[in-house]
């Protein structure tokens, strides 16, 4: 009996040690939390900012109908690249044709009788100058006549000449008069006839330059009912066919869009970016663009425009013509050309651009999620009270906002603790940040979990666990 009861006291004793050693070590680990880290290391890093869109033109333009009609021509199909003042399609135009065609006789009857009384005018000119000389030519005579009469008188009143001859030389003198006065009613009818045909020659002139106004007003007319390329691209959209009838009216309104016309010299990839990273965006800056139609192709560009108007997410309108006043989610538009677009891109194809905003080479770097925050007074060794003798102070509204100043940081791995260091970060990349001061190459940090790095506190006791987590069957 006594060696059972040996026995029996040996293993109440074995247990109690037991139990006791199993208390000591889960009471020396109280309050230690598992956590998972990392390494700070020197890389080079970029930070990019992505963003969603589709494939536009630089330069398109709506073809619209500017006369009303029916169509009676289509000269392109849906795809066909066109050249500048390239006919594309033509609408009914019997009456302005017509109307074009009248006034086109009309000014060449202008025009022939413009060349008539030009013709006639050049004659009566020629005329002129011949008349003028025989009027010239009898004065020349009335003078040598008025000469020798006034000899022949002289000699008469003398008894030195006959009367015969006397009556002979007056006769001529009277005769050149009568010529003198004969030629200059012609020269004064000659100029009389060439002033008649001036201004028939001027209203000739004046109705060509009317009919002329008028046939530029009539072609104007005519021109409209012919639709042509207003510059070299290709046809991207062709939603009418021969025979609809097409109005006049606003741009896009049903009816009056004939076809449209893009410039593909130039694409674009037209993407929105979040309110939160347009701050870094700049022109120039160069970017990487995939298309979900051309899966496994990364094609170059460059930002060439960046929009100054945010627009909101929910609607697609500009937040200046909103009349809600609303803090949601606002994007702004930014414009990547690509600098070597494929053949067979086609607008309206969705992509996305990532536009690369800076770059570091070498430089120390920490992963992104080790980052967190914390208020300064969590930072600071609890105080404790002298026997509970201290009286409650007055709170110090500057102390207490200095505590409650935010600080960015991460946890370094102190011995078997966690440590708070504030560091100052530069740029983000996909995974990482930049670390600029805080922080020295090599240092481990604490990368995980979320919750752990949320809710760890300063100089707590922790336990490395880099061991990837088993997955569960289910």
């Amino acid at each position: 009996m006594k060696l059972k009861w040996k026995i029996i006291l040996g293993l109440i004793l074995l247990v109690t040690l037991g139990g006791g050693t199993f208390a000591s070590i889960s009471y020396s680990r109280r309050g230690i939390v598992e956590v998972q880290t990392g390494r700070v290391l020197r890389q080079d890093l970029a930070s990019v900012v992505t963003a969603s869109g589709e494939i536009k033109p630089r330069n398109y333009v709506n073809i619209g109908a500017n006369a009303m009609g029916r169509i009676t021509d289509i000269l392109v199909n849906e795809g066909d690249r066109v050249k500048r003042g390239q006919m594309l399609a033509k609408l009914e135009a019997i009456q302005p044709q017509a109307d074009v065609n009248a006034q086109r006789a009309a000014l060449s009857s202008s025009q022939a009788e413009s060349t008539a009384a030009e013709a006639g005018l050049k004659a009566q000119d020629e005329n002129l100058v011949t008349l003028q000389a025989g009027v010239d030519r009898a004065r020349a005579e009335l003078e040598r006549a008025t000469l020798d009469f006034k000899r022949g008188e002289e000699l008469f009143n003398a008894k030195l000449i006959a009367k015969q001859e006397y009556d002979q030389r007056k006769a001529a003198f009277d005769s050149q008069g009568a010529g003198v006065r004969e030629a200059q009613a012609r020269l004064i009818g000659a100029r009389a006839s060439r002033e008649e045909t001036a201004a028939r020659l001027s209203a000739a002139q004046k109705r060509i330059l009317q009919s002329q106004a008028l046939l530029a007003r009539l072609s104007d007319v005519l021109e409209k009912h012919y639709s042509v390329a207003p510059l070299d691209g290709m046809v991207t959209n062709l939603p009418v066919r021969v025979g609809e009838t097409v109005v006049m009216g606003i741009q896009n309104t049903p009816g009056s869009l004939i076809m449209t016309i893009a410039d593909m010299s130039l694409i674009t990839a037209e993407v929105k970016v979040d309110e939160t990273d347009i701050v870094n965006v700049k022109l120039d800056q160069k970017a990487d663009i995939t298309i979900d139609a051309m899966p496994g192709r990364t094609f170059k560009g460059h930002v060439i425009e960046i929009g100054n108007t945010a627009i909101l997410r929910s609607t697609g309108l500009a937040a200046s013509q909103s009349n809600i006043s609303s803090q949601e989610a606002k994007d702004f538009k930014v414009v990547v050309a690509l600098d070597n677009p494929p053949e067979e891109i086609r607008p309206g194809l969705s992509c996305t651009a990532k536009v690369t905003t800076a770059t570091r080479q070498s430089v120390l770097t920490a992963p992104i999620q080790a980052l967190t925050v914390r208020q300064r007074g969590d930072l600071e060794p609890e105080k404790k009270d002298s026997g509970g003798a201290q009286a409650a102070a007055k709170p110090n509204p500057a102390a207490e906002k200095a505590r409650k100043e935010e600080i960015q940081g991460v946890f370094v791995i102190q011995g078997e603790k966690a440590e708070f260091r504030k560091v100052d970060s530069g740029i983000t990349g996909a995974t990482d940040i930049e670390i600029l001061g805080g922080l020295k190459d090599g240092d481990e940090i604490i990368t995980g979990s979320y919750k752990v790095i949320r809710t760890l506190r300063n100089a707590a006791k922790i336990k490395v666990n880099n061991k990837a987590p088993e997955k569960k069957e289910s």
